[in-house]
């Protein structure tokens, strides 16, 4: 049996000894969260069992990742109806209120689960009859928040969880070329080069995007060029001790084919650095058309130390690719052995190496696939 909201938020500060009480009885299948910019650590117990119950101690068969998503959305939902302020330990109360009779009648499988059709209630209990309506229209979601209005979405100042976050300078590669590690991640097909990156512009939206292991909240009151990415990673030191790893990465040398020398000369400088690994392959393919590409350049503190993630939106042969490659200086012991232990495989599967509902370039080319189909262009 899942363990209840109220239970959870018993721990308040000590959430780390339930969380090994929880761990013990099976409760706690696969996360654990020790804060945020939207969870204070007194949320962390009860927020981890609210995300289970709606996701991650289901069986795989139940999990529904746009549950998951519509849950992320309801706790951003209510920290920012609720004037930003970082949602505590006294809070489990109103989720309680909302949520705790549909997870006794076990509406997502099996007792103290929730299916969406609860949470669309739930939703609708803490913040009114207009919850159930906006958590479903694009028009009125973004940053990962559920609006009242078109009106209220546009007078959102993302800035506001930029003030609460902790972004230290930025720590891009600085070793010699030679020496560092470059990799490459398998390509994810996208129904549409120009949707996509569309997509990809839309700043606001990319919290849609989110995967099983994660997903990226932009905090700057700006577009895709020089936006600072907050990033939840679920990691797994082992099979049933996953833990939130907080980023964050910020966009530089946004390159388009609206400037064509700057994208070549990008693409120019990605071909290059592969060029003298042959254990590797490049990202582009040599007879691809690039369309857009950017760095994602990491800051102080993200587990991948020194390091950039390069994202590139091409076609080739009549199909359309977007592809992740890394480059990182050696690690130092302490971040090699949390790589080890809990970065490489989300890494890996965060970008396209696993399973679908693990990867957010995966889950892009699905929401793509989407908006096509509701604008009448198919998927």
């Amino acid at each position: 049996m899942a363990v209840s909201h109220l239970t959870a938020a018993a721990v308040g500060a000590g959430a780390a000894l339930l969380t090994d009480r929880l761990r013990a009885a099976g409760a706690l299948r696969t996360a654990s969260l020790a804060g945020s910019t939207v969870a204070a650590p007194t949320a962390a117990a009860w927020v981890t069992d609210f995300l289970n119950a709606v996701y991650y101690a289901k069986e795989p068969e139940n999990r529904h990742l746009d549950d998951l998503r519509l849950a992320f959305t309801v706790l951003t939902t209510y920290w920012n109806e609720h004037g930003s302020q970082r949602i505590g330990g006294s809070d489990v109360l109103r989720f309680h209120r909302a949520f705790g009779t549909a997870r006794l009648r076990g509406t997502g499988g099996r007792t103290g689960t929730l299916d969406r059709a609860a949470l669309l209630a739930g939703g609708a209990t803490l913040f009114g009859p207009w919850f159930p309506a906006a958590a479903e229209d694009p028009s009125r979601l973004g940053w990962g928040i559920a609006f009242p209005s078109v009106a209220a979405k546009a007078e959102h100042d993302p800035e506001v969880r930029l003030a609460s976050a902790q972004v230290g300078p930025l720590t891009p590669p600085r070793r010699p070329v030679e020496e560092q590690v470059w990799h490459t991640y398998p390509p994810v097909e996208v129904p549409d080069a120009g949707a996509t990156a569309a997509a990809l512009l839309a700043v606001e939206h990319w919290p849609e995007y989110a995967s099983e292991l994660g997903r990226f909240t932009p905090l700057r009151r700006r577009g895709l060029d020089g936006q600072t990415f907050e990033i939840e990673v679920v990691g797994f030191p082992s099979p049933k001790l996953p833990v939130f790893i907080r980023a964050y990465v910020t966009v530089q040398d946004l390159v388009t084919a609206d400037a064509p020398d700057a994208l070549a000369r990008w693409v120019e400088e990605v071909r290059a650095g592969f060029a003298s690994r042959p254990d590797e392959l490049s990202p582009i393919p040599d007879d691809a058309e690039v369309h857009a590409g950017f760095d994602l350049v990491c800051h102080e503190g993200h587990f991948m130390g020194d390091a950039k993630n390069r994202l590139v939106l091409y076609s080739q042969g009549g199909r359309s690719y977007v592809r992740a490659a890394g480059t990182w200086d050696p690690m130092t012991w302490h971040l090699a052995e949390m790589y080890d232990r809990v970065g490489r495989w989300s890494q890996h599967a965060f970008w396209g190496m696993e399973t679908p509902r693990q990867s957010m370039l995966h889950q892009l080319a699905e929401q793509v696939a989407r908006g096509l189909a509701a604008d009448g262009g198919g998927a």
